[in-house]
């Protein structure tokens, strides 16, 4: 149940229905569309999210998907349920070429039925060979021109090839005839043979029109001219006329056999068109989907009894129309940050006017609604949502004249309707609550009626400017305050929601800021009070500081944690060294080892030899000499082995003299590095393993530096390199989005690669 009855108008639904439509490629889908609505049964939502989510994620990674020739052939399929019935030629071809894409989309699922099992089982109660089969039919009686085929019967054949005949003979005759009265001047100087009433005649001047025997068919509008069928050729051309009768007749019992023959099939093949609109649908969902960067979130089962954790967290939810008119603009938008729960259940936003608190609003119905309508919103994938039975907004004027309501008199209609239907399983949104009349008296109205909607566990969120709703934070359990900030240095709003906080309206201010006359001005200070000025400048200014603070925060920590990941890489390295130390020393004393061995094993040869050559004089030299040159070759092989140092580990400790040295090194080499990293990476010409090699180095360092989006310009040609691009950044979990360019910007020649 949703309020009131132009709820979707006013939340700007019914433009992203159109988008829907816009993206649809057949009737079928759009009919779809138009049934579109607000669903409260968990399940089935989470069936739609599902089923897009799937249908997204072929748009982004997956190849070949059928995305043609969605003709909607449902209508004709019926009318030729009455005997005797038939198609013609062109609505046979449409039906080819739709059954066919049925037939591939059922097959495409079937061969992919674990990466996409909601969709796989949608288009598994269908057989695609059927559909082929009737499509393999259609080709054998209709061709590509949508004209029915010689040998669609042996009847057929054998009537055009008499006609074709027949038709040869008339031109050999007509040609000779035409030569003839050309050649004795009977015809005009620029005059060739023409066609009259489907029949081939010569034009003559009107003085000679006796001079050949025939039967005039027309005259030029000046009647110099008449055009002249010949008499031997009249008869042959009224067999033709009655073979072509016969060709049309025998064309018609072809369709009406292959009617007859389809007829007990109509209502699997219209069940089949239902599944083609389904996708269809599914399809414009997950398009719209992508472009307006929606996720699958986090979504509760339906219970029973109300949970403690009923609510929503949702991070980063932009306002889908919003985000596509900036993104035309190539303007940014900044995201909502926004939670309800049973401990904050009613949300009191605060702040300047045009600061951004009816797009909060706006964007929270809008969002919300979309899931509960099976769209994918544009949030971060770590949202959570819950699904509420009932959404009441009032937003806008309602002012009628036809029924004399003044805008109060119709809010305060409209707040009695919440009051009496409001449920703990409701969403309310109220704009500019309390306005359009007395404010004290419509402030009061307003913090009565909000008491009572707190008291009744319902969730909402509510713009003001009273303040007298903002003090309720502090004494009713389960409303807080929200401000949009805004920055007074600059006097420009944030569009930034703190929840938390009271906002101000910055009225004085932004008078101020456009000139406004100062001697009012200053007038209008001393009635409002200096106290609730400062009041409302410190806490925002406070608020702003406090942001810029948390910043800096933010940056400090990023460069803590990159020095604690340098010193980690420098404590490995000289881990490492000191390892290979141990293995270079325990290396030389094997090899001292082995060196002395074979100096021991010398000496004793050279005792043994001395001993059995009995201490001769010469020998006992000889074998002197032989000693001493092993002596000296063993002490250049000492002397050459490498000195090995011991190296002593020193850690590097934040805060040390290296480390800064050492972490403006890297840094200065990691700017140098993307300074000349370019946002487009050429893989075109080489071989698939230097493609591969190329498109790791250049991600690594496209996540490394955390670039949003890079192109991978792979080129068309036969589709390998674009084949193993896509292989390979399905394989990568920093990849959100992979998908071809546009066609202006290069289409499937160009992969543009978005980071999470």
């Amino acid at each position: 149940m949703y309020f009131p009855a132009n709820f979707e108008h006013k939340l700007g639904f019914d433009a992203i229905r159109q988008h829907l439509r816009n993206r649809c490629l057949s009737s079928l889908g759009r009919a779809l569309v138009e049934k579109l609505g607000f669903s409260t049964d968990a399940d089935e939502i989470h069936q739609w999210l599902a089923e897009t989510n799937e249908l997204m994620r072929v748009i982004r990674f997956e190849e070949n998907f059928p995305s043609q020739d969605y003709y909607d052939m449902i209508t004709e399929l019926l009318r030729i349920r009455l005997p005797g019935t038939f198609m013609e030629t062109d609505q046979l071809s449409e039906l080819k070429l739709s059954v066919t894409t049925i037939a591939s989309l059922i097959s495409f699922f079937n061969a992919r039925n674990e990466k996409f099992p909601m969709l796989s089982a949608k288009t598994a109660v269908e057989n695609s060979s059927f559909f082929f089969s009737i499509a393999k039919q259609i080709e054998s009686i209709i061709d590509e021109k949508s004209e029915v085929r010689d040998s669609a019967s042996a009847e057929l054949h054998r009537i055009r090839k008499e006609k074709a005949s027949l038709i040869g003979s008339v031109e050999r005759q007509i040609i000779q005839h035409f030569k003839k009265a050309k050649q004795n001047g009977w015809t005009p100087d620029d005059a060739e043979v023409t066609i009259r009433n489907g029949r081939l005649v010569i034009p003559m001047i009107n003085t000679h029109k006796r001079r050949l025997s025939g039967f005039i068919h027309d005259e030029s509008a000046t009647g110099h001219t008449v055009y002249l069928e010949p008499t031997e050729i009249f008869e042959t051309n009224n067999e033709i006329r009655e073979l072509e009768y016969a060709e049309r007749r025998e064309i018609v019992r072809i369709l009406m056999a292959f009617a007859a023959e389809i007829r007990p099939d109509i209502d699997r093949l219209v069940h089949g068109y239902y599944l083609l609109g389904q996708i269809d649908f599914i399809r414009a969902k997950a398009m719209f989907a992508i472009e307006i960067n929606a996720e699958n979130p986090i979504h509760h089962p339906q219970q029973d009894t109300l949970p403690e954790q009923y609510g929503f967290i949702w991070h980063k939810a932009v306002h889908p129309l919003l985000f596509l008119s900036h993104q035309k603009q190539k303007k940014s938008i900044i995201p909502l940050d926004i939670a309800l729960n049973q401990n904050q259940r009613i949300l009191i936003i605060s702040g300047p006017n045009a600061g951004g608190k009816s797009v909060c609003l706006k964007t929270t119905g809008l969002v919300q609604y979309m899931f509960q309508c099976g769209l994918l919103p544009p949030v971060r994938e770590d949202s959570e949502f819950c699904i509420f039975t009932k959404i009441f907004i009032d937003i806008g004027d309602e002012q009628s004249i036809d029924n004399d309501l003044s805008t109060y008199s119709s809010k305060l209609l409209n707040l009695k309707f919440f009051l009496e239907n409001i449920d703990d399983r409701t969403l309310f949104l109220i704009d500019e609550f309390g306005t359009g009349t007395d404010p004290s008296l419509g402030g009061a109205i307003a913090e009565a009626s909000l008491e009572a909607m707190n008291q009744r566990k319902a969730l909402g969120v509510v713009t003001t400017h009273y303040s007298n709703l903002k003090l309720l934070a502090g004494r009713e359990q389960g409303i807080v305050n929200g401000a949009m900030l805004f920055d007074l240095k600059k006097l420009k709003p944030l569009y930034q929601l703190k929840t938390g906080y009271p906002g101000s309206s910055f009225a004085l201010e932004i008078a101020q800021e456009i000139g406004f006359p100062e001697l009012v001005l200053k007038n209008a200070k001393t009635k409002t009070g200096k106290s609730q000025l400062d009041f409302d400048r410190e806490l925002q200014t406070l608020e702003v500081e406090k942001q810029e603070i948390n910043k800096q925060k933010s940056e400090i920590e990023v460069a803590d944690d990159f020095l604690a990941e340098l010193i980690s890489k420098y404590q490995k390295l000289n881990g490492d060294l000191e390892s290979k130390k141990r293995e270079i020393i325990e290396k030389a004393r094997i090899e001292a080892r082995e060196i002395l061995d074979n100096a021991n094993k010398t000496i004793e040869k050279t005792i043994r030899e001395i001993r059995e050559s009995q201490a001769e004089k010469n020998r006992t030299k000889e074998i002197r000499a032989e000693l001493s040159t092993v002596k000296e070759n063993l002490q250049k092989e000492i002397a050459s082995a490498p000195a090995v140092q011991p190296l002593a580990p020193q850690p590097v400790a934040v805060g040390s003299a290296s480390a800064p040295n050492r972490f403006n090194q890297y840094v200065n080499e990691l700017n140098t590095k993307l300074n000349n990293y370019k946002l487009t990476l050429d893989i075109r010409g080489q071989r698939v393993e230097e493609a591969l090699a190329l498109l790791q180095r250049y991600t690594d360092d496209a996540v490394m530096f955390s670039i949003p989006e890079v192109h991978i310009l792979h080129g068309k040609g036969n589709g390998i390199l674009r084949q193993i691009t896509r292989e390979y950044l399905r394989s990568l979990k920093e990849v959100k989005s992979a998908r071809d360019a546009p066609l202006e910007q290069g289409g499937s020649g160009i992969t543009i690669v978005n980071f999470k």
